[in-house]
């Protein structure tokens, strides 16, 4: 895993990673941890491939534990990727819900993701 510096003011952290990387709230808090430790950066860019599949299945419950993680510390995150095969309307509403607030993101393209992350504060 790398950490890609980006953003108008630098202020965002792109996690580079061949693997999936967030697995549960251990990983979560492992790669918050890392990020903030290693780049200081509490914006953070993941690729959907880098995230779990279950955390896409709501019933799991794995997407709240793993995002109360990021807003517990203060870090919001932007999850790039292309969300038009889920049908689930919970999945839909959660996402569009998520997408109104100012910390978490789910985008189609890494520019939504830098647009989004550059706004917040």
């Amino acid at each position: 895993m790398e950490f890609k510096i980006l953003g108008k003011r630098n202020d965002i952290a792109l996690i580079v990673s061949d693997e999936v990387v967030i697995k549960d709230t251990q990983s979560a808090l492992d790669l918050i941890a890392t990020a903030q430790y290693e780049t200081g950066r509490d914006k953070l860019i993941v690729y959907k491939s880098c995230v779990i599949d279950d955390f896409f299945i709501l019933s799991t419950g794995i997407a709240g534990e793993i995002l109360q993680k990021f807003i517990n510390y203060h870090v919001k995150i932007a999850i790039v990727g292309d969300y038009s095969k889920y049908t689930s309307k919970p999945l839909k509403d959660f996402i569009y819900e998520s997408n109104k607030g100012n910390s978490i993101f789910f985008v189609s393209s890494l520019e939504e993701a830098l647009h989004k992350l550059d706004n917040t504060y």
